[in-house]
Parts: structure tokens; C-alpha cells; sequence
């Protein structure tokens, strides 16, 4: 039986027009129309298979209605199961909402009482989400952050930078934790805004029990402001204090500002987890592709953002690389020089010729190529060896192993000028300029 044949014995409608939107890492999305004797009906059909990460379809169609319940914008849910019966998978199938989600379409159609209006309709939406009880759809709390840990020791895989944080974490957490409804990956591109009006809210896959204030820091962190400038550090909508304000105003727990710091923090290094994570689907096998395997070096990004957080600025390391025009031992041109014109090529001609997620892979190995052009030209590695032989520690792993023993919490002055330096040269291969944005 059709896909098509299959929902049309669900949903007891003639169905029209289904078109797959996405391939997503954990749901696949369709887009169809339903057609009966009352009219046509455009509808969204999602499957995914199920996992021990991920919400199952009930749970996202049970925790949407929740938050819809107290006045969180949601599509509306016609049918939903975890059974891979009838259509091959567990399924959610909604209404279709008119709106945009690609963000940097909404970021340049939004003037500042544009993004104004949306960030408070944002903050709304959080507020209602929260007042939903999550015993309601059996929802108990977590330690996401051990979650995370335990997610990186599998990979068998950290880093200096995301251990100091581990710890910082560990020895600040908060005391006022309060437990509500989480969506867990609200932010901008997981939001329908039609105009300068909040739509939607999407993609409920990560929804658990924890506290607010998480959803808040995710919304703010520097990944999802997609290169708005810094002060508009809430999704590229406004300020952080804004943002917390109007959460409040329409409702939201109050805020304490300086425990917000732990959340920021807390969320940046689980964006710091997630793309390495992403990296290993990659290495692994488990899924090719040239877009996860150079999100891998989005890590040291994520490393800038925490030692910042941290109270350590970054001093990024003086790469002024090999002399260029150097022959070496297989003659002109050089591997850097091979590499140039390969992105050349793939960031102009291939480009030219191509649309859609090709084209968006071509960028992308394109970068990768002129990162690994930087690596080849880079003249730091010796120096950053150094700085962490000074520490004791005859490698990263080393050094990262003696900081989750807590042998750095009583000489962060030690510790931290290395760990910006190490992180300053990832940062001049991977994105160099990435401190200036």
C-alpha cells in the first residue's frame, strides 16, 4: 500500500498532492492536501522512527495540546501513533500553518518594531508552554546535564574547554530549580512566523519536565541568532533582558539574572555536545554526509562562547602560516593551493549550476576545504603543545581528564590562558573572524 493509500485510510479522505519536505536528523516531514465531501483541507503528516532520545508522536501530539491549552501557538492535531502501523512509521499528522521558517528570510522582512513584537510573542509563547503541568502527559525531571555527559563519554570524546564548563556547571548550579513543561528546542527555525506574528511553534521531539529558565537560555544562545548583531543576542529579535522582561510580563516565573548566566551556559554547552554529536553520526557511518562532518568543527565555536561566559576573553593564537609559495617536497601547487582551487571551483561553478540541498552542500564542502587549507598553512600547533605540556598534561585528553578530577577548580589562572589559546587556534582554521561577528 501507497503512502498516499495509507493516509487516506487514516484520515478517511482523498489525498492530494503529497510532497516530502524535509529529511531531518530524527523526523521527516510531507506536506499533502485531504480532500472530502466538506472540501480540501492542506494538512502536514510527520514520521520518524522511534528512539530512546526522542519523544514518541502521542507524546508530541499530547504535550502540543497542553500548551496549546494555555494559549501557545499550535497547530492542531488530527491523529497521531506510535505504532508503525498503517503507514510504515509512528506518525503525527496536523494542520498546516502559513508562515515562514527559514530565518534569515524572517530577519530580513522584520524592522525593529517587527522584531519587537515578535520577541515578546516568543516570550508569550514560553509562558504558556510553562503553565502546562507535565504530570499531565507523565512527564518526571532529568539532569540533562549528566544526560550530556554521559551522551559524550559514549563518544568516548571531550574536550579541555567543555570539561572546565562540566565543572563550572557542577560547583553553580542552581538552587531554585522549579520543574514545568520544556519544549526543549524552542528557538528560531523550529518557529512558523507569518509576517511579524509568531504562527507556530514546532517540533516538540525534545519536550521534558525541567526548568523554564532552559528553554529561555536555549532561545538566547549565540547559534540562533543566525549573524544578527550582538545585541540582538534573544534569537536575533533583542536583548536577553528584554526577552527575560517580557517572558515575565506575560506571565513567566520570575527570573533570577544572575542564575541565568548557569542556563547560558549550561545551553551553549549542549550545543557544543550536539555538534560533535552530529559529527560522530557522521564518523561513524551511521550517516555521510559533508553537513554533519563539518558541523564537527563548529565545536570550537561553541568553546569561544563558553570561555566567554566564563569570564575568560579570548586572545585568539597568531597564525601567520607557512610562506604560501613554498614548494615543500611535491613541488607547486601546494596542498594549501590544491585545496583553494577546489573550493574555488565548488563555491563558483558548481554552485552556478546547481539548487536546492545540493547547492547548500556545495557551500559547505567548499568550507570544509578552505578549513582544512587553514590547518595545512597553520604555524600554532607547537605553541598550543606547549602551553598545555606547561599545565602538566602531555595532551588535550590529559589535560581534559585532570580538569574533570578537579585538579584546575583552585588554578583557573593557569588553566584558562591555555585553554583560550587552544581554543583560538581551532577557531583561525575552522572560522577564523568568528570573535569580531
Amino acid at each position: 500500500m501507497s503512502l498516499a493509500d495509507a493516509l487516506s485510510a487514516v484520515l478517511g479522505a482523498e489525498i492530494e498532492d503529497l510532497t516530502r519536505l524535509t529529511g531531518g536528523a530524527s523526523r521527516t516531514t510531507w506536506a499533502f492536501t485531504a480532500r472530502t465531501a466538506d472540501g480540501a483541507r492542506p494538512l502536514i503528516l510527520r514520521t520518524g522512527e522511534a528512539d530512546e532520545v526522542h519523544a514518541g508522536m502521542e507524546l508530541e501530539a499530547q504535550v502540543q495540546r497542553l500548551a496549546g491549552a494555555q494559549g501557545a501557538p499550535v497547530p492542531e492535531i488530527l491523529a497521531s501513533s506510535n505504532s508503525v502501523e498503517p503507514l510504515g512509521h509512528p506518525y503525527l499528522i496536523c494542520s498546516a500553518i502559513a508562515g515562514e521558517t527559514i530565518v534569515r528570510r524572517i530577519q530580513r522582512a522584520l524592522d525593529d518594531a517587527g522584531r519587537d513584537k515578535l520577541l515578546r510573542q516568543c516570550a508569550a509563547a514560553l509562558a504558556a508552554i510553562h503553565r502546562a503541568d507535565p504530570n499531565d502527559a507523565e512527564l518526571s525531571d532529568t539532569d540533562q546535564l549528566a544526560q550530556w555527559r554521559v551522551e559524550l563519554d559514549d563518544m568516548n570524546d571531550t574536550t579541555a574547554t567543555f570539561e572546565w564548563a562540566f565543572r563550572w556547571l557542577d560547583r553553580n548550579r542552581p538552587k531554585s530549580l522549579r520543574t514545568t513543561l520544556v519544549h526543549g528546542d524552542f528557538r528560531m527555525g523550529n518557529l512558523i512566523v507569518d509576517g511579524s506574528e509568531l504562527a507556530a511553534v514546532l517540533d516538540w521531539e525534545l519536550v521534558h519536565a525541567g526548568d523554564p529558565a532552559e528553554d529561555l537560555a536555549w532561545f538566547c544562545i549565540r547559534a540562533w541568532r543566525f549573524g544578527a548583531p550582538r545585541e540582538l543576542d534573544a534569537g536575533g529579535l533583542g536583548s536577553i533582558e528584554d526577552f527575560v522582561t517580557a517572558y515575565e510580563q506575560a506571565g513567566g516565573a520570575p527570573i533570577d539574572r544572575t542564575e541565568f548566566r548557569w542556563w547560558l551556559v549550561s545551553a551553549t554547552l549542549r550545543w557544543g555536545i550536539i555538534c560533535r554529536f552530529q559529527a560522530q553520526r557522521h564518523l561513524s557511518g551511521q550517516a555521510p554526509s559533508v553537513e554533519l562532518a563539518t558541523i564537527g568543527r563548529r565545536v570550537c565555536e561553541t568553546e569561544f562562547d563558553l570561555l566567554n561566559l566564563l569570564g575568560a576573553p579570548l586572545v585568539t593564537a597568531a597564525d601567520s602560516g607557512e610562506d604560501r609559495d613554498s614548494p615543500g617536497l611535491h613541488g607547486r601547487p601546494t596542498a594549501a593551493e590544491l585545496l583553494e582551487a577546489v573550493a574555488d571551483f565548488l563555491d563558483k561553478d558548481v554552485r552556478d549550476a546547481t539548487t536546492g540541498q545540493v547547492n547548500f552542500h556545495t557551500r559547505v564542502a567548499a568550507n570544509a576545504l578552505r578549513m582544512v587549507q587553514r590547518e595545512l598553512t597553520s604555524t600554532g600547533a607547537e605553541a598550543v603543545r606547549a602551553a598545555i605540556a606547561d599545565l602538566g598534561a602531555d595532551d588535550e585528553a590529559a589535560l581534559a581528564a585532570s580538569i574533570r578530577r578537579g585538579d584546575f577548580d583552585e588554578r583557573a589562572d593557569d588553566l584558562l590562558p591555555a585553554l583560550r589559546y587552544l581554543v583560538g587556534h581551532r577557531l583561525a582554521a575552522a572560522h577564523p573572524g568568528y570573535e569580531q561577528e
